[in-house]
C-alpha cells in the first residue's frame, strides 16, 4: 500500500507540472463516460498509467477515461482512478484534482482498502485515507510532500455544496437544501468535486450533495472513480457518505462506469439527508 501512495506522489508532481505547461484545449474525442476530453485528460491518464503499471503491488488499473481495465500478472491491488477530475475548469484557472481508490478482490464499496486524492490549486495538497485521514502539502522547493495534519470532521458543519441542475431537482431535495440555507449554511460550490469536498473536510464539516434528478435518477458521479474513494475518506474522517438511503460503501458496482446519487458530510447533515429521503 505504501508503494502505491509513493507512486501517487510522483503522479501528482508530474500532473501538476503538466497543468502549468501543457495545452488546455479540448479534443474531438470523448472518454468512456461520454464526457468531452481536454488534452490534459489524456496526458494525465498516461502519467497515471505509467507509474501505476510500474508499481509491483498493483494488479490492475481502471481509469475513468477507459472502457476496460489494464491488467498485470503481479500484485494484489486494483486501482480505479479519475486522472483529472474537473478538467473543464482548467481554462478558467480553478482548482482541479486526481482521485484514487485502492481496492482488493473487486470494485464494490466493500472492497476499497484505501483512498487518496490530490488538489491542484494555489498549493498542491494530497489527502490519504487508510486507518486515518492525513493531509500532505507539496514543498515546491524540495518537491516532497510534507505531512501537515490529521483530518477529523465535526458533528455539524457550516458550508453547503449542492450539485446537479436545480431545474431537475426533486421538490423534497430542493426543500431540504433551502432549509439548510435558512439555518445559516454558506454556499461553497465550484463545480469541481475534489476542491469542494476538500473544502468541507478542511473546514471540519458541512454537506456536499449530488442527488439523483429527474433527468439523471442515478446521479452523475461514478462509483469506482469518485464516489467510493470519497466515501472511504469521509468515513475515516468521522463523517458519512450515503446515497440518500444507504451507506455508499455497501453499494455494488453494476459496471465500471456505474453512477449513483451521493451525499458526503458530517453527522448532522447526513441525518438530515436520511430523514428527507426516507420513504421516497
Amino acid at each position: 500500500m505504501t508503494e502505491i501512495i509513493e507512486s501517487i506522489k510522483k503522479i501528482a508532481l508530474e500532473i501538476s507540472e503538466a497543468i502549468k505547461t501543457k495545452d488546455t484545449g479540448k479534443m474531438d474525442t470523448q472518454n468512456a463516460c461520454g464526457d468531452v476530453q481536454v488534452k490534459l485528460d489524456v496526458i494525465s491518464d498516461e502519467i497515471v498509467e505509467k507509474y501505476l503499471l510500474a508499481t509491483s503491488s498493483v494488479k490492475e488499473i481502471m481509469s475513468e477515461e477507459k472502457e476496460a481495465p489494464v491488467k498485470k500478472n503481479e500484485g494484489k491491488y486494483l486501482v480505479a482512478y479519475d486522472p483529472l477530475d474537473g478538467s473543464s475548469l482548467i481554462d478558467v484557472d480553478l482548482s482541479v484534482g486526481s482521485i484514487f481508490g485502492i481496492y482488493e478482490n473487486g470494485y464494490n464499496g466493500e472492497d476499497i482498502k484505501a483512498a487518496a486524492y490530490v488538489v491542484y490549486g494555489p498549493r498542491v495538497e494530497m489527502v490519504v485515507a487508510r486507518d486515518v485521514v492525513e493531509l500532505f502539502r507539496l514543498n515546491e522547493k524540495t518537491k516532497e510532500f510534507e505531512f501537515v495534519k490529521e483530518i477529523k470532521l465535526d458533528k455539524k458543519g457550516k458550508i453547503l455544496g449542492p450539485g446537479g441542475t436545480q431545474k431537475y431537482w426533486y421538490p423534497y431535495h430542493k426543500e431540504m437544501i433551502d432549509s439548510l440555507f435558512k439555518e445559516g449554511y454558506r454556499l461553497r460550490y465550484s463545480g469541481g468535486m475534489v476542491p469542494d469536498l476538500h473544502q468541507i473536510l478542511l473546514k471540519s464539516g458541512g454537506l456536499f450533495a449530488y442527488p439523483g434528478t429527474e433527468d439523471k435518477p442515478k446521479g452523475k458521479l461514478r462509483k469506482l472513480f469518485e464516489v467510493f474513494p470519497f466515501a472511504f475518506v469521509y468515513k475515516k474522517a468521522g463523517g458519512f457518505g450515503v446515497d440518500g438511503y444507504n451507506d455508499l460503501l455497501t453499494l455494488k458496482a453494476e459496471h465500471y462506469h456505474d453512477t449513483t446519487p451521493c451525499f458526503f458530510g458530517s453527522e448532522y447533515e447526513i441525518n438530515r439527508v436520511l430523514e428527507t429521503y426516507k420513504g421516497r
